[in-house]
């Protein structure tokens, strides 16, 4: 069985609850079990204009059976959709945005989808929830995750 993280983050109706509808959302995926979320962390927005606080968080999925990378991604990109995502400017406010961070030990390159997830390491907001999960995790090519949290920009973070 192969251990999935999964980024949340929101910042527009309602964050916290877009996030725990989104953690029920990801317990009805097929083949799947949710097994744990980190704590809720609020973050200043990193993108364009001016934007409301995130709120972001990891939750950890664990695979019973053979789920295709991208047949997950296509299950997490409806789970967006229902909550009412837009895709309409990169990185610009949203009520839902679900990454895969990491797919058990595999490297992942495809057009639509790489992971580890290619920013993580610059995004403490994504380092510090999954390190409250798995601390002393290290990364598919070897990187610990504490080192990626000791070199990663200090964007303020507020447990709530």
């Amino acid at each position: 069985m192969e251990s999935i993280f999964i980024g949340l983050g929101s910042n527009l109706a309602d964050p916290q609850k877009q996030l725990r509808s989104a953690l029920a959302a990801m317990e009805e995926i097929p083949n799947s079990r949710l097994l744990r979320c980190s704590s809720f962390y609020l973050s200043a927005p990193i993108g364009p204009g001016d934007q409301p606080d995130y709120v972001n968080a990891v939750a950890e999925l664990e695979l019973e059976s053979e789920l295709p990378p991208l047949e997950l991604l296509d299950r997490l990109q409806t789970i967006e959709l229902a909550h009412g995502r837009e895709r309409s400017v990169r990185w610009g406010a949203r009520t839902l945005d679900l990454d895969i961070l990491l797919f058990g030990g595999r490297q992942i390159d495809e057009i639509r989808l790489q992971v580890p997830h290619p920013r993580m390491a610059e995004r403490n907001f994504v380092l510090l929830p999954l390190a409250e999960l798995e601390p002393q995790l290290t990364l598919p090519a070897g990187e610990s995750l504490q080192h990626l949290l000791q070199n990663c920009p200090q964007n303020p973070l507020q447990k709530i």
